[in-house]
């Protein structure tokens, strides 16, 4: 038997989209593989709720910068080469490192040892395409973000302080909102933001992330005035009325 961890990742958006390939479905096809070509699952490595391009992914860092090493483990499986990268560079770039540890990257989905010699291309195509496919999702995502914020319509992302999401809408907190309008008017009366901060740290207020006030939120909460006023903007498009109800 031949020494593996087992990596499953599955993105932001939970068991939606891609990740109808879930938790679950990743660790039956790895277990079935390895079942199937001599492989002992030793340990079990999984990243919950990020993606395969930018964010920050524990489970594969401890394996990749961590105590993995061969022997005892010789393989890293995973059920689809995409669950390590979807970025062509950064997907190279790791299974170099595991490389450099004697370790080899096995994909479920994509066998590239049975190609030969052609392995290697086969491989980067299929990064290729994987990098790709991510790039217009991303451009689509974008492109109707962009239609509904013309038009006024909440685009997603976190409510700004004052606001929850409700029905995919910017809903009035009255609670939050009466703190938004006394930092405006504490500001406009000469207090700084440090000053604001520890106001409303006594009042016994939280972020929407649950901390403390600092002078940073009070001045990004300050400087989105246009948002409390009843504008809307996303990205680099232009301010318009927005759909959801003034705080100021």
């Amino acid at each position: 038997m031949t020494n593996a961890v087992g990596y499953i990742r599955v993105s932001t958006d939970g068991q939606a989209g891609d990740d109808r390939f879930g938790i679950d479905v990743q660790r039956e096809q790895i277990l079935k593989y390895a079942h199937e070509n001599g492989f002992e699952i030793m340990e079990w490595f999984i990243d919950e709720g990020v993606s395969g391009v930018k964010e920050s992914r524990p489970a594969l860092d401890c394996i990749l910068y961590g105590d993995v090493e061969n022997p005892p483990i010789e393989n890293v499986i995973v059920a689809k080469s995409d669950r390590v990268a979807r970025d062509i560079k950064l997907y190279f770039y790791y299974k170099q490192l595991l490389y450099q540890k004697d370790i080899e990257l096995v994909s479920v989905s994509e066998d590239f040892g049975e190609m030969g010699a052609f392995a290697g291309i086969l491989e980067a195509f299929v990064m290729f395409a994987a990098e790709q496919e991510r790039a217009n999702i991303t451009r689509r995502t974008g492109a109707g973000r962009a239609i509904k914020a013309a038009k006024g319509g909440y685009s997603g992302g976190q409510a700004p302080y004052g606001y929850t999401v409700r029905n995919k809408r910017l809903v009035v907190v009255p609670e939050e909102a009466a703190a938004v309008r006394d930092m405006f008017k504490m500001h406009e009366e000469g207090g700084t933001l440090r000053e604001i901060a520890d106001e409303m740290n006594a009042r016994g207020l939280k972020t929407h992330r649950g901390g403390i006030f600092r002078t940073s939120t009070i001045q990004t909460i300050l400087g989105n005035r246009k948002t409390y006023e009843g504008y809307y903007k996303y990205g680099k498009t232009d301010w318009v009325v927005g759909q959801h109800e003034a705080i100021l």
